[in-house]
């Protein structure tokens, strides 16, 4: 994180779940977990989010709704997805309305298993997010300077 210049801003999305990873999500906002403290902004708009955070499965009706808040986000942009039903459809797989796991609808950079994931295993995920984040940031400005 030590290269990362601004903060990087997460923007949360819930496809269908059960709202347990939310919650966890929620859970690290608290003074306990404290997700600042890594510089870390909540944001409600994609248009400054650097980091999508994906809790859920994705059915059929939420396709368009990832696809456009992933294509408004500015590159370069991270997709974490949260959870065993983001990453891979989870329990709600086999429902006629699920497509499946984010991956199945946007590119995903980091996977955090689990069911519901714990504040601890988010917070490393989204670290480990910033640091792809710094790597597509570093892709980019030697695209740039090379052109």
């Amino acid at each position: 994180m030590s290269f990362l210049k601004n903060s990087p801003w997460v923007m949360h999305y819930n496809g269908s779940s059960c709202n347990g990873c939310d919650i966890e999500v929620l859970a690290c906002l608290t003074p306990m977990y404290d997700v600042e403290r890594f510089g870390i902004i909540n944001t409600g708009n994609p248009k400054h989010a650097d980091i999508l955070l994906v809790t859920g499965s994705i059915n059929h009706q939420g396709v368009e709704i990832v696809r456009n808040l992933y294509n408004q986000m500015p590159e370069p942009k991270v997709v974490v997805a949260l959870g065993v039903c983001a990453t891979s459809g989870g329990v709600f797989a086999p429902c006629y309305n699920v497509k499946g796991g984010a991956d199945k609808v946007i590119p995903v950079d980091v996977y955090v298993p689990g069911c519901a994931v714990r504040p601890e295993a988010i917070i490393d995920g989204i670290v480990k997010g910033i640091g792809v984040l710094e790597e597509k940031r570093k892709i980019m400005t030697e695209t740039k300077t090379e052109a």
